[in-house]
């Protein structure tokens, strides 16, 4: 359960990431009060998921989903750099997630 949570956290915090981008300095209310409430839930999400996981571990996959999130989102949605080597780095990033997943917890 603990794993599911935690993903369920990485998801939210590319959410408020990319509400951030719509925020313009938190001067729009719908895209602040987005971006505030989904990373108050993704931090909550994250905390509950540390009950069960490993600091680092967790810490690590929650801001590699993130990270990993946003940027594919940016190249979707917002016509961001999709250079080779930007890709490479990015499944480096997925590789490690899931490499700390295989070895445990």
């Amino acid at each position: 359960m603990g794993w599911f949570v935690l993903v369920l956290a990485g998801l939210l915090e590319i959410v408020w990431a990319g509400a951030l981008k719509h925020t313009e300095g938190f001067t729009r209310l719908w895209p602040s009060m987005l971006a505030v409430g989904t990373a108050v839930l993704s931090f909550l999400l994250l905390a509950w998921a540390m009950k069960s996981l490993p600091m680092g571990t967790a810490y690590a996959v929650w801001v590699g989903i993130g990270a990993v999130g946003v940027v594919v989102a940016g190249i979707v949605t917002l016509g961001e750099s999709a250079a080779p080597g930007r890709l490479f780095f990015l499944a480096l990033i997925v590789a490690g997630i899931i490499g700390l997943r295989l070895v445990g917890d």
